[in-house]
């Protein structure tokens, strides 16, 4: 019996390290490693013995890309533990926010770190001597979502206005007003890369998720919401940790993220496209509709269409929040004094981002728990190797690699900006 072994030391660009392993064992896969090694699980640590309203800002840290997602998660957990419930205006201002980062974030990922898969190049870089058009559009978009996130939060990178009960600063009307512009050229652009990513040439893979994201009685998930699934999953955020646990693996310093007694399961823009596609608006909707794009959608590969109808869903929500918003009474509200614990998932643009808090009565911090989306997923991504590499036995060398890089960019793993971050070397094995 002929096999190969496929082995990658290093995964480059990613927060933290990682190797790959996957033997093949004439046309099965026997094996498969993700090794990932990822820094928020330190940061669980610099949090004991800070106080909470420390912790926006110091979670702000753990992801460039996603900053958001961490301070809007550790607000909310401590704000539930304070039972504190801030005025509508506030509200509207933190969606606003984070539509920004989904902006920013899908802009890069659909346009910069997966359409040179599709289109044959090596990185953005050599896709942009053939379609400058489409990565100038790519880093406008991009740009847009930032300026989102500096007008609201300070700075485009680990944003500082937010906080505990609202924000140290809000801004007017008239200044969010000026983002009107932008933001309808930013629309128009995302319903055409619907369009254009629909088009692309997708392997023909599916599989059998378990779907888990939020669910918002009227809205696509943000920052609120039940955690439900599409096998019968239905909990308060609270119920976290008696329905996910996490496990330690022997090949890896990552843990895996699990549902108790069921296994792996995907968080993301697949999940939250399959369970809430009833609560897009309807400019996002009619452009999936358009394209042929309804749940389910159970290749992973058209992850980037689903993206693309997200950053629709970002453009519109944030041109609705515009029209609709008014200044707060108040940037802050009163903030109580007491021990608490509390509890808070949000969807980053990769998926759910759990965090919990217990503090003291001073505010003190006593321990802290943090899964971000890429940690959740990483089992399921080990699941969809062992499958997907089981049709790759035969192929040469070169297109296997590209392939399965192609394939572990379909979760957009919280890489800080590469397109180019595998390099298999199988060796034959009798």
């Amino acid at each position: 019996m002929t096999g190969r072994t496929i082995r990658v030391d290093t995964l480059a660009r990613v927060e933290g390290e990682g190797s790959l392993y996957i033997k093949m064992s004439g046309d099965r896969v026997s094996d498969v490693r993700l090794k990932i090694y990822e820094p928020p699980r330190f940061f669980e640590a610099f949090l004991r013995g800070r106080h909470y309203s420390e912790a926006p800002d110091i979670t702000s840290r753990i992801c460039g890309i996603c900053p958001i997602a961490y301070q809007m998660s550790a607000i909310h957990a401590i704000e539930r533990a304070l039972d504190i419930h801030v005025e509508p205006a506030i509200r509207l201002l933190r969606r606003l926010f984070y539509c920004g980062e989904w902006v920013e974030s899908h802009a890069l990922h659909v346009f910069m770190l997966h359409a040179p898969d599709f289109l044959g190049y090596p990185d953005v870089i050599a896709m942009a001597a053939d379609h400058r058009e489409l990565v100038e559009k790519a880093l406008r978009l991009k740009k847009i979502g930032n300026g989102i996130v500096s007008l609201i939060g300070g700075r485009e990178i680990h944003p500082i206005s937010a906080t505990v009960g609202g924000f140290y600063k809000v801004p007017s009307k008239c200044d969010l007003e000026k983002l009107t512009a932008d933001l309808e050229w930013a629309l128009q652009a995302s319903l055409e890369a619907v369009e254009w990513t629909s088009k692309l040439d997708f392997p023909k893979f599916e599989q059998d998720y378990e779907f888990v994201a939020l669910r918002h009685p009227d809205e696509y998930p943000l920052n609120e919401g039940r955690l439900v699934s599409n096998r019968g999953l239905n909990i308060d955020v609270a119920e976290y940790e008696d329905h996910f646990t996490e496990l330690h693996v022997k090949h890896s310093n990552a843990l895996h993220s699990i549902v108790r007694g069921r296994g792996s399961y995907l968080v993301g823009p697949l999940a939250r496209f399959n369970l809430n596609f009833d609560r897009l608006p309807p400019a996002a909707q009619e452009s999936a509709k358009g394209v042929q794009l309804t749940p389910p959608v159970l290749n992973p590969f058209r992850g980037i269409v689903v993206r693309a109808v997200e950053l629709v869903f970002a453009c519109a929500e944030a041109l609705r929040i515009l029209r609709e918003y008014e200044l707060p009474s108040a940037p802050i509200c009163d903030i109580p004094t007491r021990a608490g614990i509390g509890q808070a998932i949000t969807e980053a643009p990769r998926g759910i981002l759990y965090h919990r808090y217990a503090f003291d009565d001073r505010g003190l911090i006593l321990s802290a728990k943090i899964v971000p989306p890429t940690s959740q997923n990483q089992k399921r991504i080990e699941d969809d190797l062992r499958e997907y590499a089981s049709h790759l036995v035969g192929w040469p060398q070169q297109e296997a690699t590209w392939k399965c890089e192609q394939a572990i960019r379909n979760y957009d793993p919280c890489i800080s900006c590469a397109t180019h971050f595998l390099t298999l070397t199988p060796n034959k094995e009798r």
